[in-house]
């Protein structure tokens, strides 16, 4: 079975199963809401992916996927990254916010994180553009980020390979020079790998060169969650 394939069907699963108990959760609260569909979606996406999709693989998707802790704690710590997604799309918003089990999948693409052409090297639009990330990430410090670097497919595939690596790297140096703590971040390279659109058209290599993040809670925000706090 494909990912993607694989992907869609977990969370139509999921999404069923939580539609057949909707009469028993009608009147319980936001977070016991969040650790019902935390502990059911867990279950679910886990046994199904398997190892399909798990820290690191398949870019920010599987990395937010592969870390689902379900429960109480799911849904607490899905509440906090709720609200981070909702800071985040106003902070910017044509950046793409993707709100994923209990974490978040952002994609900057080139309108919001340019590059130099064949540098990585951060433009002045760029920089202002992470700035607006760096007040949210400022604000909701117990999260781990991972930063992954893509390219359209031009140019040799090992080229392409450093070359998205050295711009997740631009993002992450960048970042911890404004601030952020260095041990919240982790970098990988992708090259033309995941493609989100099209590599036959100007349009959609111009998509396919982004950068994206993964974003999760850290073993702080995890125990908070397990504490109820």
């Amino acid at each position: 079975m494909k990912k993607g394939t694989s992907i869609i069907l977990a969370f139509t699963l999921v999404f069923t199963l939580v539609l057949t108990s909707c009469e028993a959760v009608k009147n319980t609260n936001k977070t016991q809401r969040g650790a019902g569909i935390g502990a059911v979606g867990g279950a679910v996406i886990g046994g199904i992916l398997g190892n399909n999709i798990g820290k690191g693989g398949n870019g920010a998707l599987g990395a937010v996927l592969g870390g689902v802790i379900g429960g109480v704690a799911g849904g607490v710590i899905g509440n906090k990254m709720d609200k981070q997604a909702r800071e985040i799309d106003t902070a910017l918003p044509g950046a793409e916010v993707v709100r994923v089990g209990e974490g978040i999948k952002l994609v900057l693409g080139e309108n919001a994180v340019r590059f130099d052409f064949n540098k990585s090297t951060l433009t002045t639009q760029a920089k202002a553009n992470l700035d607006k990330l760096v007040k949210v990430f400022t604000e909701y410090p117990d999260t781990n980020i991972v930063i992954y670097g893509y390219t359209d497919n031009k140019g040799a595939a090992d080229y392409n390979l450093k070359l998205s690596q050295d711009r997740a790297t631009s993002v992450k140096n960048y970042l911890i020079k404004k601030g952020l703590v260095a041990t919240r971040f982790t970098v990988t390279g992708l090259g033309i790998a995941d493609p989100i659109a099209s590599n036959d058209t100007d349009e959609g290599r111009s998509k396919n060169r982004r950068v994206e993040f993964a974003i999760t809670a850290n073993d702080k925000m995890v125990q908070d969650a397990q504490k109820g706090n």
